[in-house]
């Protein structure tokens, strides 16, 4: 199982940030289209050109012209201040002038699946866009539950791009195949181009990462996220300027290869507006070291191997405390891949300025943990496999009361294994971390106490994922369902948007997320539920609800139907080893023309088996894609 640890900051555009400009919200509406307005207190700005309009001064009723264009200056200006792209969404379907005006001042556009429109329709309609945020696969394909070679191919958006964006600087992707000859025609399609980030994106290696670095020239942030990168053989960190560079964020820790580290160094030392740097696995201690003497400015470290590949140069071992010390202004600590225990007292000095620490990549001990956590007061941030155990947790409650984001990640993600944390390490956090926001939390026991204790504790959270593993695994202790539990987490959180369920799960429960979770947005669901009405009660009554993730529960044609009054609404619905038939799914893409139905098997599944093994929902403005691999039928 591939555990999804990107974006340290934040989970999905759920809680993405809304401080720049706002990018376009594709998640319900995709684009919106125009439309008109019969309210007359919008009748200021009709789109109907040259329409007198009746002014009123010095008590004389006058018709005087009052040009459209003028109105459209003052909206222009007005639309600038809107930094939430719901708002600016809601704007645009005032009337067509308004749709016409927030469509030539939007700069930024985000697209939550680069299926649900075509990227010849983005150009036609925004014609300002120097920044794009563009998802492929649903995330379920971090689980290896998508064949490879589905899809989401970058090549037609930037294709189209480089002919409609010349002045494009921004391109952040998630889930997307892009191709060496991809970053090619980026690097010289876009003359200032300024940032490139790849989360959880394939196909592509070294070659194409050369080619970015050495034609990119106002280049500021390269972030390779989570993906799969080929090793090339090419020394792609000597392709960047020999000057001086614009550089302020370079992020590789995906990347399985060595590197140039002479090179990296230079690259370091002729940066001096980096900030965040997080290197791989094959830059070790004794380099990392070297590192941080010439780049005391910065404020994110992924700190690589954190172990030695190599023999100290000198007898006497570099003072790695004394290197960390002078990095004043780091908040933000991860890597610690391959660590080397001992080593781990070089970090104290940094400990009580972190805001963020992701320990995810390191098998460290309850021992080995608590004297760094001891010292992390303003931690907001904490990432870490299960191997801290339930007492390393219970001194992130002790320690850490500004806490907002915590996740917990299996050493071993067997069904089988023994896992070190449980309610207790559960039951502690939501006594001590009072602010918490967003938790996701593996483990092999839970109990509905601890569960309900976190509702009345942490009432502020937003986001709750609690994968138990194994199947159908009860309440521990009493041996009843989970149903309570999650029950009271829908009901005593108010503001919860983000909800993964496991364990054993009656109907009951999704009862209560019909009836509670009124702003539930994304609902994730394996092995639960007993009959079609669960996932009933949750289409019914979650009117907010965007994306539904099901995987290995007995929800069947009549739950799918339930919810045909919401799927052009939604951003999609993935349901996999369900009790689903060919004949509902050819139904309801009969019924809803304008979404898109994909059957997804493997190469030698006969057509006509009337089994579905994976189905994938989304509503799309230009119709079903041309590129569906022959695995994939779109009914």
């Amino acid at each position: 199982m591939t555990r999804d640890r990107s974006e340290m900051s934040e989970d999905d555009d759920d809680q993405q940030s809304q401080s720049q400009s706002p990018p376009l919200d594709l998640r319900s509406a995709a684009i919106a289209e125009p439309c008109s307005s019969s309210s007359s207190s919008f009748s200021v700005v009709d789109s109907t050109p040259n329409k007198s309009r009746n002014c009123i001064s010095s008590g004389t009723l006058t018709s005087q012209p009052f040009p459209d264009h003028v109105l459209e200056n003052v909206l222009e200006n007005v639309l600038q201040f809107l930094d939430s792209r719901c708002d600016r969404n809601a704007a645009s379907l005032v009337c067509k002038s308004w749709w016409r005006v927030e469509a030539s001042t939007r700069s930024e556009v985000f697209i939550g699946n680069c299926y649900a429109l075509s990227p010849s329709r983005l150009t036609q309609r925004f014609k300002r866009v120097s920044s794009l945020v563009l998802k492929g696969k649903p995330r379920f394909a971090d689980f290896n539950l998508m064949p490879p070679d589905w899809g989401a191919n970058f090549a037609p958006w930037v294709s189209t791009m480089a002919k409609a964006y010349p002045w494009l600087e921004k391109v952040d992707l998630k889930r997307m195949f892009v191709t060496d000859d991809d970053l090619a025609l980026l690097a010289e399609s876009f003359p200032g181009f300024k940032e490139l980030i790849l989360v959880c994106c394939e196909g592509f290696g070294t070659s194409g990462i050369a080619i970015v670095a050495n034609k990119c020239r106002k280049l500021k942030v390269l972030d390779l996220i989570e993906s799969e990168v080929t090793d090339d053989e090419v020394d792609w960190i000597s392709c960047f300027p020999e000057d001086v560079t614009c550089l302020e964020s370079l992020a590789f820790d995906c990347v399985e290869a060595p590197i140039n580290f002479k090179a990296l160094e230079g690259l370091v030392a002729r940066s001096p507006c980096l900030k965040k740097l997080r290197l791989n696995r094959f830059v070790s201690l004794v380099e990392l070291h070297r590192l941080l003497l010439g780049a005391p400015q910065l404020t994110s470290l992924g700190t690589g191997s954190f172990s030695h590949d190599e023999e100290p140069q000198s007898e006497q071992e570099p003072d790695y405390a004394a290197a960390f010390r002078a990095c004043k202004s780091v908040v933000c600590l991860s890597g610690f891949r391959e660590l080397m225990p001992e080593y781990l007292p070089a970090i104290y000095p940094v400990c009580a300025n972190l805001t963020s620490l992701n320990f995810s990549y390191a098998n460290i001990s309850p021992d080995m943990f608590k004297p760094i956590i001891h010292n992390c007061h303003k931690l907001q941030v904490f990432w870490a496999l299960d191997s801290i155990c339930d007492e390393g947790l219970q001194a992130v409650a002790e320690t850490c009361k500004e806490l907002r984001e915590l996740r917990i990640f299996p050493f071993d993600p067997r069904e089988d294994s023994e896992g070190p944390v449980s309610e207790v390490g559960l039951q502690a956090i939501s006594e001590g971390c009072r602010k918490l926001e967003s938790i996701l939390y593996f483990c092999q026991r839970m109990t509905n106490a601890a569960v309900i204790a976190m509702s009345e504790n942490c009432p502020e959270l937003t986001v709750f994922r609690l994968c138990i593993m194994g199947r159908h695994r009860p309440d521990h202790v009493t041996g009843k369902p989970m149903d309570e539990g999650f029950g009271a987490i829908v009901k005593n959180c108010k503001k919860l948007t983000r909800l993964a369920v496991s364990g054993l799960l009656t109907d009951q429960a999704f009862r209560y997320m019909g009836e509670y979770g009124k702003l539930v947005r994304t609902l994730s669901v394996a092995f639960a539920g007993d009959s079609d009405m669960a996932l009933r009660h949750v289409l019914e009554g979650c009117p907010r609800l965007q994306k539904l993730e099901i995987r290995d529960s007995p929800f069947g044609d009549a739950a799918l139907r339930s919810g045909m009054h919401r799927y052009y609404n939604m951003r999609f619905v993935w349901m996999s080893a369900c009790s689903l038939t060919r004949g509902c799914c050819k139904d309801i893409a009969r019924a809803m023309p304008n979404l898109v139905v994909e059957v997804i098997g493997s190469d030698d599944d006969d057509d006509n088996r009337d089994y579905v093994e994976t189905l994938y929902m989304y509503r799309s403005l230009d119709g079903p894609r041309k590129d569906a691999p022959k695995f994939v039928a779109i009914l």
